[in-house]
């Protein structure tokens, strides 16, 4: 019969190389939320010029976006990551243009709104490349016009020209509030889970049995964070709200395989009185195996 628990030792060691090197990257800030968690404004596009990630995020420091992050995907579209960007129009434009007397800035914003048909505004027009550029992100269904969002895009399609479809492919915007919110419900849908599994694994196994249990659980987690943590520093992987349901259904599979073992030990305990503690442990894991 296999030893399993005579080579504990090897399984510590093998628990050990896992799990410290992924603590490590978590403390140096391997994992990376999305939007969902943190808040700000994605959208994925492709310009006329094909600038690089680092021109773009540049640009986005010079136009107010120091925050910004910008990576290229595998079909040549950028994504860019910015603080939440406003996507709708403030909600006292409409009133203030029509009490406000007419002004430059004013009559530019109109007439960015109206169709095509309609009579150019005698203020100044920009050199013909960028009206141009422009005017095909206009067609764009993804940007609402007289924006920050709107403003955002045209100081960059100005930089690095019209982009591929008119405009953005998507666009996706969190506020922080509902990204702090997330991660406390999150948090708290976590702890929750976790003092009601330790108040049962108690109950039923006792002291003992429970804090192992809880203990194999964390282990569990901590590897699947440990190795998000990893390819988070290394290849930029993010984690989104899928990530806390992930763990949750972990936190499932763990305990049950774990009361299923305990199950068993205690079965053998009466079996098997007198035996020693470590083999009836070890014979009631191989009996266990095939579950």
């Amino acid at each position: 019969m296999y030893d399993i628990v005579g080579k504990k030792r090897w399984y510590f060691l093998f628990s050990a190389l896992i799990t410290i090197p992924g603590l490590i990257f978590v403390l140096l800030g391997g994992l990376k939320p999305t939007i969902d968690f943190t808040g700000g404004t994605v959208w994925e596009i492709r310009y006329a010029s094909n600038p690089t990630p680092q021109a773009v995020q540049q640009e986005l420091v010079t136009l107010g976006h120091p925050e910004a992050q910008v990576t290229r995907l595998g079909d040549g579209y950028l994504r860019i990551r910015t603080s939440p960007v406003d996507l709708l129009p403030a909600a006292t434009t409409a009133p203030s243009a029509s009490l406000a007397p007419a002004t430059p800035s004013a009559t530019a914003s109109a007439s960015a709104s109206t169709s095509a048909t309609a009579k150019p505004s005698p203020s100044p027009t920009p050199s013909a490349s960028a009206s141009a550029a422009v005017s095909a992100r206009s067609a764009s269904p993804a940007v609402v016009p007289g924006t920050p969002f709107d403003d955002l895009e045209k100081a960059l399609i100005k930089r690095f020209g019209a982009p591929q479809g008119g405009g953005p492919r998507s666009v996706t915007t969190v506020g922080p509030i509902i990204g702090s919110d997330l991660i406390r419900s999150s948090a708290i849908l976590i702890i929750i889970g976790e003092l009601f599994i330790l108040a049962y694994l108690w109950i039923r196994f006792g002291f003992r049995f429970g804090t192992a249990a809880i203990v194999a659980l964390l282990h569990d987690v901590v590897v699947v964070v440990g190795t998000f943590a990893i390819l988070g520093y290394l290849f930029g992987l993010e984690f989104d709200a899928l990530f806390v349901t992930a763990l949750l259904t972990i936190i499932g599979f763990s305990v049950h395989d774990t009361i299923v073992v305990f199950d068993r030990i205690r079965e053998n305990r009466i079996r098997h009185a007198g035996e020693p503690f470590g083999a009836i442990v070890n014979h009631s894991i191989l009996q266990t195996l095939g579950r």
